[in-house]
């Protein structure tokens, strides 16, 4: 799915428009929200109005017909005032996403605040809750914890592995590259095949996981894949091992076995599933909760590599000795 500037000419359904112009870890949480609006208006065609360079994600959430790509809020939503029928603000509450959404005209809005809409809830609350409670309470029932997603047709480079993801978008969510050496080494000691992964900007952080324990250049897939390739490793893994980011999103949505480390946000608005095969590691007392920050918070440096792999046991994964990959990287 490619992501546009403009809504495409009408295939005769009415168009429902939702806005949520964030990145990976906020798309996926709203991903429940998404499936309710899907079977609330099952002949509607929906656009996303979201970040372009999610386009392989969102082409993998049924749900969406067309993806218009919106970078924040410095243009309008592409597409013409009055030919909205409902539009859907998952984005936010404030003037910024709001005034988008108005500036559409839709006949139905579902949004918080106004006459129909919940008030807004200051302090932690689960995200996945905070959507799927918006659209519950204008009548449309959503589950939080329906956050599956679509599985890529392309088969995965690798199968079976321990996926490391030693990433994150800012420095007060990095664990330390020894930790991340020490995780790594008692995995392969349980008999784990590991792979590292990240983005552009951590292949030198998981290059110097590798070189710590001696992994083969191919087991690094840092800054290699793009999101579907690197969803369906995801999907493909026996385990995934991860700070608070989108690769802790991913294992949620196809209930892969996660242990996920928590630094500046808490764990009760952005964690995974309470249902699902996955451990949530941090410590709340010492958190400082600056997530633009440059260095680690203490939350998350207060997590040893022994309390990871001490999850690792009691989530009771087992390697898979048929791990194999698909190319020679």
């Amino acid at each position: 799915m490619t992501a546009l500037e403009a809504l495409p000419p009408s295939d005769g359904r009415p168009e429902l428009v939702v806005l949520r112009a964030i990145k990976l870890g906020d798309l996926l949480v709203a991903v429940p929200a998404l499936h309710a609006i899907r079977r609330a208006f099952p002949d509607h065609r929906i656009s996303l109005a979201t970040t372009a360079w999610l386009a392989p994600v969102v082409e993998l959430i049924p749900d969406v017909d067309v993806h218009l790509a919106q970078q924040g809020f410095d243009h309008p939503i592409g597409v013409p005032a009055g030919v909205t029928d409902v539009a859907v603000n998952l984005h936010g509450a404030g003037p910024e996403s709001q005034d988008l959404v108005d500036a559409l005209g839709a006949r139905l809005v579902i949004a918080h605040g106004g006459a129909e809409g919940p008030a807004w809830e200051h302090g932690p609350v689960n995200e996945r809750e905070r959507w799927a409670g918006l659209l519950t309470a204008h009548g449309y029932a959503a589950d939080a914890d329906d956050v599956a997603i679509t599985r890529p047709v392309e088969p995965p480079v690798v199968e079976g592995a321990a996926v490391v993801h030693v990433g994150a978008f800012h420095g007060a969510r990095h664990w330390p590259v020894d930790r991340f050496a020490e995780v790594v080494r008692g995995l392969q000691e349980r008999g784990f095949h590991v792979v590292l992964t990240g983005g552009s900007a951590d292949v030198e952080r998981a290059a110097a996981v590798a070189d710590a324990v001696g992994l083969a250049p191919g087991a690094v897939l840092a800054g290699v894949l793009d999101l579907q390739p690197f969803a369906a490793v995801v999907a493909a893994a026996r385990l995934v091992v991860t700070v608070d980011t989108g690769a802790a999103h991913l294992a949620s949505a196809y209930g892969i076995p996660s242990v996920v480390l928590f630094g500046p946000a808490p764990p009760e608005s952005w964690g995974p599933p309470a249902t699902g095969p996955h451990i949530v590691l941090t410590d709340a007392s010492v958190r400082r909760g600056d997530v633009f920050a440059e260095d680690p918070d203490p939350a998350i440096l207060a997590v040893h590599a022994a309390d990871v792999l001490g999850a690792v046991d009691e989530l009771g994964v087992a390697p898979d000795l048929r791990t194999t990959a698909t190319t020679d990287r």
